[in-house]
């Protein structure tokens, strides 16, 4: 196992820092921009292609990896980003709105393209690099991967508004970039083999993505409506909200969301130890369960908010709630996803259940700022509310049980 961790060492690595820039540019771009007189509405349509560009990039990227290796997915993502940052970096204050609406768009949309290269690329690895017979040390793995991956795009988040009050938006994008680069060079000296194509097996054919295993047909439409739930209310609506309501500074709105998804991050890394029941691996009950207790908790922040509690309780106590709840869902999904998943095919499956997580992502962009326009934050959850819903019912269709993990590590 000494080779397969130390490659899952470099792979976190190179993971973590693409992270740390995401995480950034989410927060740069949005409070830049608001900043500059923008609505919500016009903010959610920066990051719609963004969003759009995971679709299409988790299917070609799956059938990509499978066909020339998880290398090369990696390092692409890698590059895409470092080009996005750069050419960012050179939006001009003075530009017409909708030159500077287009040119960040389009660069937003190659950043959601390098995103989804190296989280499937990423994730699909463990699987690779985990033997069959340790779905134990897989759950952890995962948990791992995704836990601090999401704690570090909440650094990312304090990252991108300390650096826009210091750096401004230009330079912030370029320090960054600088960083990146680092690390690509690093990860691309050290990574072994193992990633590489397989010598002699035959290319998979592009109708092959679509997944045609039920199971993985229903947990990627239960992953839609669970991301598009978040996304509603987080992406758009809650940031403006501390921003306009609250009359937070760029640099407190930044630190507050840097804190709940640093928070949530950790809650992640620990689920294995959340859900261990009876030494046995979650399976389709437990995302029932689970996705039920959201169901709970968004309801009733909606619900204190609608009968005007005070929104310093409601809204940064609620998150606090909702936050460890979606953390455990999350986690649960990425575990059943690389379980579900069949062995030749883990990056066409794990590319086709991401490209899921890309659809409920851009619906949630859109709607996070068209229900924020008109109903308030209020209005953002309560179509939060609703993706839950359905995701719960979709969940019905997951079946019981996964096998039991091993016990070695």
């Amino acid at each position: 196992m000494s080779a397969a961790i130390r490659n899952y060492a470099l792979v976190t690595s190179a993971y973590w820092g693409f992270t740390l820039t995401d995480g950034a540019l989410r927060m740069l771009v949005l409070l830049h921009f608001h900043a500059l007189g923008y609505s919500a509405f016009e903010i959610a349509l920066l990051f719609v292609l963004y969003e759009f560009a995971g679709i299409v990039t988790n299917l070609v990227g799956g059938w990509m990896a499978a066909a020339l290796g998880l290398r090369v997915t990696l390092y692409a993502g890698l590059i895409l980003q470092i080009t996005a940052l750069s050419a960012l970096s050179l939006t001009g204050p003075d530009w017409l709105p909708w030159i500077s609406v287009a040119w960040v768009m389009g660069l937003q949309a190659l950043s959601g393209v390098a995103k989804d290269l190296t989280k499937m690329s990423s994730k699909s690895a463990i699987k690779i690099l985990v033997p069959d017979d340790a779905q134990g040390v897989l759950f952890r793995w995962v948990a791992l991967l995704t836990g601090s991956k999401n704690a570090l795009k909440g650094v990312g988040f304090f990252m991108g508004g300390a650096l826009l009050a210091w750096l401004g938006f230009a330079g912030a994008l370029l320090v960054m970039a600088i960083g990146l680069t680092v690390i690509l060079i690093a990860v691309a000296v050290a990574l072994g083999a193992e990633m590489g194509p397989t010598p002699g097996k035959a290319k998979p054919k592009f109708r092959e993505v679509f997944s045609k295993d039920r199971k993985i047909n229903f947990l990627s439409a239960a992953r839609v409506f669970l991301f598009g739930s978040r996304d509603i209310w987080f992406v758009v609506g809650l940031p403006v909200f501390l921003s306009a309501e609250m009359g937070w500074s760029h640099i407190e709105v930044g630190s507050y969301m840097a804190a709940w998804v640093i928070g949530y991050g950790f809650i992640q890394a620990g689920a294995p130890k959340i859900l261990r029941s009876h030494r046995k691996a979650p399976d389709g009950r437990s995302a029932r369960l689970w996705i039920f207790a959201l169901i709970l908790v968004t309801g009733a922040i909606a619900g204190a908010i609608l009968y005007g509690l005070d929104p310093r309780f409601a809204v940064l106590g609620g998150l606090l709630v909702f936050g460890i709840v979606f953390a455990v869902n999350s986690s649960l999904h990425s575990y059943l996803i690389l379980a579900y998943a069949q062995g030749d095919k883990v990056a066409m499956n794990v590319g086709f259940y991401y490209m899921s997580n890309a659809i409920g992502r851009l619906t949630g962009t859109v709607l996070s700022g068209v229900a924020y326009l008109y109903g308030g934050l209020a209005g953002c959850l309560l179509v939060s509310l609703a993706f839950l819903l359905v995701g719960w019912v979709i969940s019905f269709g997951l079946p019981g049980a996964t096998r039991t993990p091993a016990t070695s590590v």
